[in-house]
């Protein structure tokens, strides 16, 4: 990019970025325009995880051009944020500068990792925001995932140092529920917060997995939420609502999902999709 082709863009942004607030909520309110862009921006992963979807996807991955051009018009709607997900973003060697870009034209940036490469690359991304790391347990971490917790951790303690904010993203399984209050204690002491959701079985993975891994003793799942509920009122850095804890509680959640009001899905090759897990193309 040239020197006064960066120099105008730069012009532009500072004139329009004060009206991005206002623009983005009028379109979420009267336009219903998305406020997230949420892209799977490549088909790689360095994990072999039986119980994930999404290491099976393939196809033509948008190069950089696209992409760019992609949150040009991301912009133009009056998206704020640009999330970065699946199948592993850190695997893509031209991600820091589509971070950049993002950036340079005011939009907030999110990665969601597994984590194994953050020790290795985290400080190529100092235009990032917001980062989410896969933390599923910590003795259970290899059974599940395949590799050494301890290496992820180093790397999210390099990202606080960054000052990034960080989100420690934890799927409840069969195999990781005795381990909940201490990845609640983990996040606390990494200076992070953590989510917690119930794993999805879904149709494409083997029954067996789910067999051996799925939540079957619902006794042991209360309990582990009503543990994580009273650890939420009790002050602990748990993301999720009270609200959503007792919905999933149950494993029959009595709320409508609202995401596809916040967020726009893009899936590998352009596709814009009507959610992340149902993946229905929409154009």
């Amino acid at each position: 990019m040239s020197t006064h082709k960066t120099s105008k863009m730069m012009v532009h942004n500072r004139l329009s970025m004060s009206m991005l607030p206002l623009r983005s909520l009028w379109r979420l309110k009267i336009k219903k325009s998305p406020l997230v862009l949420s892209h799977t921006i490549n088909s790689k992963c360095n994990l072999s995880c039986s119980f994930c979807p999404f290491r099976w996807i393939k196809g033509r991955e948008m190069t950089r051009e696209e992409i760019f051009d992609m949150l040009e018009q991301a912009s133009q709607m009056g998206v704020m944020v640009y999330n970065i997900w699946a199948t592993e973003p850190l695997l893509r060697k031209d991600l820091p500068s589509i971070i950049e870009y993002a950036h340079s034209l005011g939009i907030s940036t999110s990665m969601i990792t597994n984590g194994v490469l953050l020790e290795k690359r985290i400080h190529e991304l100092t235009t990032l925001d917001y980062l989410s790391v896969s933390i599923d347990g910590i003795e259970s971490y290899g059974e599940l995932r395949g590799y050494d917790v301890q290496s992820v951790l180093r790397g999210i303690r390099l990202a606080r140092k960054m000052d990034i904010s960080i989100l420690m993203n934890t799927v409840i399984s069969g195999q990781n529920l005795n381990e909940i209050e201490k990845l609640v204690k983990l996040a606390q002491e990494l200076d992070t917060i953590i989510s917690f959701e119930p794993i999805t079985e879904y149709p494409s993975i083997s029954n067996d997995v789910w067999d051996e891994i799925g939540i079957r003793d619902m006794d042991a799942y209360h309990a582990t939420i009503d543990h994580l509920i009273l650890m939420k009122r009790e002050g602990f850095p748990i993301m999720n609502s009270l609200t959503y804890l007792k919905s999933i509680r149950d494993l029959k959640p009595r709320f409508r999902c609202k995401a596809n009001e916040l967020i726009m899905h893009v899936s590998l090759d352009g596709r814009i999709e009507s959610c992340r897990e149902k993946m229905v193309c929409l154009g």
